[in-house]
């Protein structure tokens, strides 16, 4: 019997699962998962888990049946080390041998320095995160949220809906200022304050303490509860010395059919870069487009494919009553054009490379992206003027 491990029961992990089973693998697969629950979806935990009925905990478990698949499920068992050369991972219950291991161990949340175990200050990544938060949104508490990325726009849109009195701290001088350019991020502040919202930008925080955070001028911001959402690193500490390469920032170094530099080792979903041909660079994706189609590659190479893996990138973010989807991968040197005034309930924007279609993001527009999303799988000219025109559709300012 040839076993393949999964390390990582996640939504990256779960699906390589369902993924091997659906495309032919017979023999042995073993999930395991740090946490004791049943493998979950995390989207929900922003949004349905905080807001909903106090007396009826949502089910956000994965409907696959592990069972009938034949997976044998290792929960609350954490993995320590990795034995490439060996075939072996050490976890806390023991070595796992594995013949194919395959790498879903996410990311983390970063952390304040200094603020492990300080009471009332939360992240927002597990099911136990969020359960820790709902008694602060049922008892309407005042928040402070430490960064306005897209975890801090969408834990803030859930307090306010809670009725909590809310205040946003970000670092930089305005809401998303490393994904997105100041033309567009400057109308997003608006949404802050439209939600009743308080944003403050180019501020930080100095310290956490037990019902405050202060703040780098002195002022004191009082707090039920802090939550910092300031960024995610992936969870690879464990691979140290193992054979499998690290990036900088800290994500295996997958190759374009997701293999490490470890023999028979693979990795999916948010611990793991790849080598994008569409984009001419390497890729770190911390979504959940993500974690769902690279299972379905690496699965296929463990079973003895040569697949090669260049998704468009695509996520999603529900803030303070807008949808806002984003497809492709863009930099500062594409050609950005508006489709719609960001001032208006609906707009996209979107990015041009060479007259190609690179990128667009859309808010309350999902005619755009569906159509954007085939279009930039072809690499797609566009007719800029066209383009630029929202009553056109995508498709039709194809050249």
């Amino acid at each position: 019997m040839s076993d393949v491990v999964i390390v990582g029961a996640g939504m990256a992990g779960v699906q390589t699962a369902v993924c091997l089973r659906e495309q032919g693998w017979r023999d042995g697969i073993v999930l395991v998962g740090d946490e004791p629950h049943p493998p979950y979806d995390r989207p929900p935990l922003s949004k349905a888990v905080l807001l909903g009925p106090a007396d009826a905990e949502p089910d956000v478990r994965f409907d696959v049946d592990f069972a009938a698949l034949d997976v044998q499920l290792l929960l609350g068992v954490r993995a320590h080390a990795l034995r490439g050369a060996d075939h072996e991972v050490v976890t806390d219950r023991g070595v796992l041998r594995y013949d194919r291991l395959v790498l879903a161990t996410g990311a983390f949340p970063v952390p304040l320095p200094g603020t492990a175990g300080l009471p009332g200050v939360h992240l927002l990544r597990t099911l136990d995160d969020a359960a820790a938060l709902r008694p602060v949104l049922d008892a309407r508490a005042d928040v402070v949220v430490v960064g306005a990325g897209w975890i801090g726009a969408e834990f803030a849109t859930a307090a306010r809906q809670a009725g909590c009195e809310v205040t946003v701290v970000e670092a930089a001088d305005r809401p998303l200022a490393g994904a997105l350019p100041a033309t567009i991020t400057g109308h997003m502040r608006g949404w802050y304050g439209e939600a009743g919202v308080r944003l403050l930008t180019g501020t930080a925080v100095a310290a956490l303490e037990p019902g405050a955070a202060v703040l780098a001028d002195g002022t004191r911001l009082p707090a039920a509860a802090v939550v910092v959402g300031i960024g995610a690193r992936p969870a690879t500490g464990w691979l140290a010395g193992s054979g499998v390469d690290l990036g900088a920032d800290g994500a295996v170094l997958a190759d374009d059919r997701l293999r490490t530099t470890a023999p028979d080792v693979y990795a999916v979903g948010d611990c793991a870069s790849f080598p994008s041909a569409r984009y001419g660079e390497r890729l770190l994706i911390h979504h959940w487009d993500n974690a769902v189609q690279g299972p379905r590659t690496a699965a296929a190479n463990v079973i003895g494919g040569d697949e090669a893996y260049d998704p468009v990138p695509y996520f999603w973010s529900e803030q303070f009553g807008r949808f806002v989807q984003y497809a492709g991968h863009h930099t500062g040197t594409d050609t950005m054009l508006l489709r719609g005034d960001p001032g208006s309930a609906a707009w996209s924007a979107v990015w041009l490379r060479d007259g190609a279609l690179t990128a667009l993001l859309a808010v309350d527009r999902p005619r755009d992206l569906a159509q954007a999303r085939k279009l930039i799988a072809r690499a797609a000219p566009l007719d800029p003027a066209l383009t630029a025109d929202p009553a056109v559709q995508l498709k039709s300012a194809v050249r």
